[in-house]
């Protein structure tokens, strides 16, 4: 009988002994695999876990990236570990045949969670194309153009289908040239339908005398100011983008208000700003300051302000030290003019110096300067353009 309880002891710590090392390997090659897949949870989803069944793991959480989950598994069966596949592959089921949608309002707010009360994280303007992940029927999670991933209210897009989206990007559309300003319900410009921001885009159905007659996502017509608005297709052709483009742009919103999270003409963060002059000058910039920098090419390596160009990004932060990574927190547009001048949006969009004799001097960037980047002029494949 003893000899029997000894077996038994042996077997019991053999298999727990097992299990340590399944879960154990389990967390490493789930490390390893999140850290090649998503390193940036703001642009990719690989949210995955374990439960134990018996001798068994049973994997369990949601990945956007099928290529993810799959190194996960062969990793898996290559060390001999028994598992269930239980991961959930974005887009969910919830979202049935409509995994696209298009901004519907001027300005849609993108939360970090399904809920008003959440933060506000980001904004897409007017007509801009977005990829369906989740829907629970009030809040849809979604995927901008530049890969950021939040949350809307559903209130705030228009839902498609991927042929539905194709035959709306294969219509005539309208983009908005004004700062900001109104579509109307009537020719006439009497009964406003709805507010409009810079670049926002919507369908031409006809081109009158003074005005354009257009469709918006969810299929309100209204009307444009001609004046107000261009052909999409011949604002590309003809679109040059230029340092005094870049200027011109960024220029025309001094004093807007600052917002956290914003992105549209309306109020916008450091970075939202920079996204929306360079989004007039044909880029589809990174969402955040932090990620606005791995792009594009390096200039000023010395941080003495050598060889910076009009319309090149500067970056301000933490700078590195033994224990910590630098760290990005803002961003601005460099103009120069003579003046060591830029442009950003803090408290409000408004022109500064690097020049500490300067009255326009700022203290604080001028301290946590970080270095800059150069988007106009240069072949990378990096940079979304439009």
């Amino acid at each position: 009988m003893k000899y029997l309880n000894y077996i038994l002891v042996l077997v019991l710590f053999y298999s727990c002994q097992t299990d340590k090392n399944s879960i154990t390997t389990f967390k490493n090659l789930n490390d390893s695999i999140k850290t090649k897949y998503a390193p940036d949870k703001r642009v990719a989803i690989y949210d995955v876990s374990y439960k134990k069944a018996g001798t068994n793991l049973i994997l369990e959480g949601e990945t956007d990236n099928p290529l993810a989950i799959e190194g996960l598994k062969s990793s898996l069966t290559a060390k001999g570990i028994v598992f269930i596949d239980s991961v959930s592959i974005l887009p969910e089921a919830t979202v049935g045949e409509y995994t696209y949608a298009l901004a519907n309002n001027s300005a849609s707010n993108l939360r970090g969670k399904g809920k008003h009360s959440a933060e506000l994280v980001t904004q897409v303007i007017l007509g801009t194309e977005l990829k369906v992940l989740k829907n629970d029927g009030s809040f849809s999670l979604v995927q901008t153009p530049e890969k950021y991933i939040a949350w809307v209210d559903n209130g705030g897009i228009a839902f498609f289908t991927k042929d539905q989206l194709n035959k709306w990007n294969e219509s005539e559309l309208i983009i908005y040239t004004k700062t900001t300003g109104n579509s109307y319900q009537d020719s006439d410009f009497k009964i406003i339908l709805t507010d409009m921001v810079l670049g926002g885009k919507v369908k031409l159905i006809e081109e009158l005398a003074n005005s354009f007659k257009v469709e918006f996502p969810d299929g309100r017509v209204g009307f444009l100011k001609k004046d107000d608005a261009e052909k999409y297709k011949q604002w590309l052709i003809h679109l040059k983008p230029s340092k005094e483009l870049v200027e011109r742009y960024a220029k025309s919103l001094l004093g807007s208000p600052y917002l956290w999270g914003g992105t549209s003409t309306k109020a916008m963060d450091c970075s939202g700003f920079v996204k929306t002059v360079y989004l007039m000058n044909g880029f589809v910039t990174p969402r955040d300051a932090s990620q606005q920098i791995l792009k594009g090419e390096i200039v000023d390596k010395n941080l003495e302000l050598e060889g910076l160009e009009k319309g090149d990004l500067m970056f301000f932060g933490t700078k590195a030290t033994a224990d910590k990574k630098q760290r990005v927190t803002h961003v601005g547009i460099w103009l120069g003019n003579g003046k060591q001048e830029f442009i950003h949006s803090s408290k409000r969009v408004r022109l500064n110096s690097m020049d500490p004799t300067s009255d326009a001097y700022d203290a604080w960037c001028g301290e946590h300067y970080l270095g800059s980047r150069r988007y106009l002029d240069v072949e990378s494949k990096e940079l979304i353009k439009l």
